[in-house]
């Protein structure tokens, strides 16, 4: 049986983005850099734990971090609702990203997904309130 204490990187996660966004976002700038950044710490868990090989494992991580490099290079492009919204979909793919990893239990510890796909989507969801 699963107790709060072994949801323990839900709890944090749920603590910092209260921290984060409940009295307002960050500036989107701040936040697509937060975005861009993401994939990086998987790059850095997956060549600490050696499981970026075979080659295709690595491919499929350096396109999330260009996909996400993308992403966040399109919000700082437009303005306003726009921006958020793209944001918003840049930080719910990631959290996505993060349950994939938190599944397959590869490149991170699975610890490290559980926060950052509870924190990503807690600031997916506090962009899109942001936008309305």
């Amino acid at each position: 049986m699963h107790t709060p204490a072994h949801r323990w990187p839900t709890l944090i996660a749920l603590a910092l983005a209260a921290l984060t966004f409940l009295d307002g976002l960050p500036a989107p700038g701040f936040l697509a850099a937060v975005l861009a950044a993401m994939p990086l710490f998987y790059l850095f868990f997956g060549s600490l734990r050696g499981e970026l090989r075979p080659p295709r494992v690595l491919a499929v991580q350096l396109a999330g971090l260009v996909g996400f490099a993308a992403v966040s290079l399109l919000a700082v492009t437009v303005d306003g609702t726009l921006a958020l919204l793209v944001l918003a979909a840049g930080w719910l793919g990631h959290a996505v990203w993060d349950a994939v990893h938190f599944v397959k239990a590869r490149i991170a510890p699975r610890q490290w997904s559980e926060w950052c796909g509870v924190f990503d989507a807690c600031g997916a969801l506090a962009l899109v309130v942001a936008a309305l």
